[in-house]
């Protein structure tokens, strides 16, 4: 029998679920516990495949928006996502006499928080995030049209024209890549120097330690792989950060069957990570992939230790 071939695996840590993905995971799985099925989800409730299927298999039923949800079933739960919804959807739940439930990320809430005081205080809110993902429709959903202005890279930045004296804020989505909008915040500081901050960083501690993970070991892989959906923002920007810190490849994969064997051809060195929405499972199938394929030298880089949690709402605690 051919001797398996040497290669070394570099494990990033931390990787998968943060605390705002297992909350939500968690809530769903509460409610049909303690209220039985179906239980409604607005939006997928974290962007993961494995994951939103295995709810399905609960009992779980998701719709995109809440007049999908049949009338005689509007006394069921209706569970709204972790990415966070536009003020009027709770408000349309409330008049339709619904029982919903909020499980969006805490971080999230706070960035919402935190815009509704700007704007309280009379300034403009700049976000700065990805045009018609979730969380950005629901912190500028947050505010009355026309209180936010919405842009995705620096060049957005020279097209913004604001008065000079014009109050000025600026909020980003949680999931960014920390060098990108560091870019952005400097040109907007520079551009209206009376821009006022967040009190805390908004990208979220979880994209902030998995890129972090993600740096440390780019530049020794060959190839680097992501475990994430394709409308993961984290898990997206986990591909990009691994490219621009010296990844040779790297690759956005959902399931250990999406590897190609050209990728792994000259691999000497692989990195493996997963977004903040991609359950251990999926890590450990791609790990014993490569264990059946090669001789497989395993060693995680660990940079720091999660131990945050997040409570559960009253009505599924």
């Amino acid at each position: 029998m051919d001797q398996k071939r040497q290669v070394k695996l570099y494990l990033a840590a931390p990787r998968g679920f943060c605390a705002g993905v297992d909350r939500a995971i968690q809530i769903v799985e509460q409610a049909l516990e303690k209220y039985g099925k179906p239980v409604y989800v607005r939006h997928e409730i974290v962007h993961n495949k494995f994951v939103v299927d295995g709810l399905r298999d609960k009992g779980a039923v998701f719709v995109e928006e809440l007049h999908e949800i049949p009338t005689e079933h509007k006394d069921r739960p209706v569970i709204f996502s972790a990415h966070g919804v536009p003020k009027s959807v709770p408000e349309e739940a409330s008049a339709k006499n619904m029982f919903y439930i909020d499980a969006t990320c805490p971080l999230v809430s706070k960035v919402h928080r935190e815009a509704e005081r700007h704007h309280k205080n009379g300034a403009h809110i700049i976000l700065i995030g990805h045009n018609g993902h979730p969380e950005v429709e629901g912190t500028m959903g947050q505010l009355p049209d026309g209180s936010v202005t919405l842009i995705e890279t620096v060049d957005d930045v020279a097209t913004l024209d604001f008065p000079a004296d014009e109050t000025l804020a600026f909020a980003t989505q949680t999931t960014l890549s920390l060098d990108d909008t560091a870019d952005i915040v400097a040109a907007l500081q520079e551009k209206f120097p009376q821009i006022r901050a967040p009190h805390k960083e908004d990208i979220c501690y979880a994209t902030t330690n998995r890129q972090s993970a993600v740096k440390e070991i780019a530049d020794k892989a060959d190839v680097m792989f992501v475990i994430g959906a394709p409308n993961s923002s984290n898990s997206n920007r986990l591909v990009e950060v691994a490219k621009n810190y010296g990844a040779k490849e790297a690759y956005l994969i959902q399931f250990e069957n999406e590897i190609k064997e050209e990728w792994l051809e000259n691999a000497q060195v692989i990195g493996l990570t997963a977004g903040a929405s991609a359950p251990d499972i999926l890590v450990k199938n791609v790990i014993r992939k490569l264990e059946d394929k090669f001789d497989l030298d395993v060693e995680e880089v660990a940079i720091t230790k999660e131990d945050i949690v997040f409570k559960l709402p009253r009505a599924v605690a």
